[in-house]
């Protein structure tokens, strides 16, 4: 009677992760496709100013594949790109001035807004400080863009084309992850499908929609939006800063779109599983906005949604339950289906597509491991800053 009782107990649980997937294949905003590009767009009348600014942190290592890239951009108005050297120890701005030298293309000025003051990120104090030079220029757009991200020649002038053309006030691009070694095929498709899943693209595009996210590496901003929406003041202390300024601009009554790169691409390497990781862990557990019962709830979904279903059908093959292995099976073949899309975009084989649960697991183990990270002090740890909860610096201001 305890094993019928058991096996019923799962059988629920299995048809309860499926009915999740359900959900999730047609009512998360189709977040799964993978056709979000830019919009259609046609040429300004008048091609608009920009100033693009890059905050640039010890990143004399992708430095040569990145600003180049920028620097001669095929852009019909005025642009200019600013580089803010955050305190790097690698000679990063000496190699941006060098760089500028070499391959000529749009003025460049590299400046040092020196160490950030309590309450503000590194990164954001050297936007702040990258802003604050571009003004001068009174430009009527900026883009902000990382050291590691490589555009192509006409990147600029599409991404200006889209905002002048939809009437947005950010446009941002989520890059093309680098993927090359074995941990980058595992995690980094994974990455930007569990970002998707979060943040349904469709639904950040569409007016009225509440659901707001960038990805920090490509987003271009109207200036006087980033005035009204006080970028990056009022998101200074911000970990995860691409969502939290798309949230500054919605809550400003901004238009925000999102969608994937073709030819945008971070020249960034992960190719161990302990550089991914703390990639992901370093932000993971803000992301949860350091809460104890988000957390536990976060584990307890993805365990059901990704981990019951290959569970179930390995219980029910072994105990010979055709109902537990068959809902089981449904719900991996939907989740693996869901994933596909992703796989071809990065061009990755398909054959992956089946181990999304333990890719999903790594990114459980990642989660847990951020939250034990902040309790001993150590979380959101990058480039040797550490980073204190939202909360705890309000209480200290």
């Amino acid at each position: 009677m305890g094993q019928t009782a058991a096996v019923s107990a799962f059988l629920w649980i299995t048809v309860v992760s499926l009915a999740a997937w359900c959900w999730l294949l047609l009512g998360q905003g189709f977040f799964w496709r993978t056709d979000v590009r830019l919009p259609g767009r046609r040429d300004p009348d008048a091609w608009p100013s920009v100033c693009v600014v890059v905050p640039a942190r010890d990143e004399a290592a992708v430095l040569p594949a990145g600003l180049p890239s920028l620097l001669t951009q095929d852009y019909p108005g005025r642009a200019e790109v600013f580089l803010v050297d955050d305190g790097s120890t690698d000679g990063t701005g000496d190699l941006a001035r060098e760089l500028s030298r070499r391959h000529g293309g749009l003025p460049l000025t590299v400046g040092s807004p020196g160490e950030p003051p309590a309450g503000w990120t590194g990164k954001l104090w050297a936007v702040r400080y990258g802003i604050g030079l571009a003004r001068a220029r009174d430009p009527e757009y900026l883009l902000l863009t990382d050291a590691d991200i490589a555009h192509a020649p006409d990147s600029l002038r599409e991404l200006v084309a889209a905002a002048e053309t939809g009437g947005f006030d950010v446009v941002s691009q989520m890059a093309r992850l680098r993927v090359a070694s074995l941990w980058e095929r595992l995690v980094v498709p994974a990455f930007v499908y569990f970002f998707a899943q979060l943040y349904p693209f469709r639904w950040i595009g569409r007016p009225g929609s509440r659901t707001a996210a960038a990805a920090g590496g490509c987003v271009l901003l109207r200036a006087d939006t980033a005035e009204t929406a006080r970028i990056p003041e009022a998101i200074r202390h911000a970990v995860i800063d691409d969502v939290a300024l798309a949230r500054a601009v919605k809550g400003s009554g901004g238009r925000v779109w999102l969608g994937l790169a073709d030819r945008v691409d971070s020249v960034r390497p992960y190719p161990r599983l302990r550089d991914l990781w703390r990639m992901v862990s370093r932000s993971a557990y803000a992301q949860l906005r350091h809460s104890p019962p988000l957390l536990l709830g976060t584990v307890a979904g993805l365990a059901l949604v990704y981990l019951v279903p290959p569970a179930a059908v390995a219980v029910g093959a072994a105990g010979g339950t055709g109902a537990v292995t068959l809902a089981g099976a449904a719900a991996w073949a939907v989740m693996a289906g869901t994933y596909v899309p992703m796989l071809r975009y990065y061009r990755q084989p398909l054959w992956l597509a089946p181990l999304l649960p333990f890719t999903a697991f790594l990114y459980l183990l990642m989660t847990v491991d951020s939250a034990v990270q902040h309790y001993r002090g150590r979380g959101a740890a990058w480039k040797g800053r550490t980073y204190a909860r939202p909360d705890a610096v309000a209480d200290e201001g």
